[in-house]
């Protein structure tokens, strides 16, 4: 009785052992299905009956009692005219459609996009999405099939590579420059979600949510960026040297027996020292050239000394200068 009891099964159920698990083909070998018995589908879950390699019957979330009114289109299959009272064999697959959270996906390497004021630029992107199986038959025709087990480390290449391609396709429509992108990475999600969305949907998928986390340059080209806004930061070199010079003089003159110093205050003298000599210079000479033009007016006539040029009355006969003798007209 013991061999017999173990051939046919009473309860269908199935509870996940861990995270990660996609779609479950619940053990069946050498078993049938025993009339009456009872299905369980758990909340996030959607169980299948797959008879002869054909998807039939897809249960929701509840408890079923496996009859012809629970699996018309199992009894149409079967070709079951009234309730049928004999086990029978059928595949039965569980799947998880609970969110697939905390799904990354990133750039391997960087990929290369116009961009209106840099040109054509090379940039990487970083971050995480969220999905969750909302048709059960598509994603068994199309994904997981008759596998035991299928997982979501065996479809994160498929939908990461799936990203990185569409991404190209996203930003080339973008009206967004890259430095626009950092302060709009939520309208950049927004932009990939609704062009991947489609692409979920074909795998059976729902794609609840898309983050960008990071917008990037290489870090050979974020050195010449980093480079080109410190110069824009900076403004007229010019004035930014004076400046900085100005503001190294208090420094340097306080350290008065460093070299610094030193400088600093030979540089103040020789300054002070010129502008001492030039105020001194134009005080001593101003009252000489009224004096020089009074005392040739009184002379009269004038001509230059034959000796060291300086100006003296036609009549003199010597130089008041440099005592030079002078010929007489």
């Amino acid at each position: 009785m013991s061999f017999f009891s173990k051939q046919f099964i009473d309860v269908i159920q199935w509870t996940e052992s861990g995270d990660g698990t996609l779609a479950y083909r619940y053990p069946m070998e050498d078993m049938e299905i025993q009339t009456g018995g009872k299905l369980t589908v758990r909340d996030s879950q959607m169980a299948v009956f797959v008879n002869e390699g054909r998807i039939a019957d897809v249960f929701v979330p509840g408890l079923y009692t496996l009859s012809t009114n629970t699996l018309p289109i199992l009894t149409y299959l079967m070709n079951w005219d009234k309730a049928f009272k004999s086990p029978f064999k059928s595949d039965v697959y569980y799947f998880s459609t609970r969110l697939q959270i905390d799904r990354k996906w990133g750039t391997a390497t960087p990929i290369t996009i116009r961009d209106k004021e840099f040109g054509a630029v090379r940039i990487r992107a970083y971050g995480i999405y969220s999905y969750r199986i909302s048709d059960p038959r598509v994603f068994y025709e199309k994904v997981s099939g008759t596998r035991a087990v299928y997982g979501v480390n065996d479809l994160d290449g498929q939908l990461r590579n799936t990203i990185v391609g569409r991404m190209t396709t996203a930003f080339a429509a973008s009206t967004l420059d890259f430095l626009d992108m950092a302060a709009n990475q939520s309208r950049m999600a927004e932009m990939m979600q609704a062009e991947l969305a489609p692409v979920f949907s074909a795998l059976g998928l729902t794609l609840d949510s898309f983050v960008v986390e990071n917008v990037s340059l290489p870090d050979e080209l974020q050195k010449m960026l980093d480079q080109k806004i410190s110069m824009n930061m900076l403004g007229d070199m010019g004035r930014y040297t004076q400046f900085q010079a100005a503001q190294s003089l208090p420094i340097a003159a306080a350290n008065e027996g460093g070299v610094a110093g030193m400088g600093v205050g030979l540089g103040a003298g020789l300054a002070m020292g010129q502008q001492m000599a030039n105020a001194m210079s134009s005080t001593t000479q101003a009252p000489a050239a009224p004096a020089a033009a009074k005392a040739a007016a009184a002379l009269g006539d004038t001509k230059f000394c034959m000796n060291c040029g300086h100006s003296i009355a036609r009549a003199a006969k010597f130089c008041p200068e440099c005592g030079g003798a002078q010929q007489q007209p």
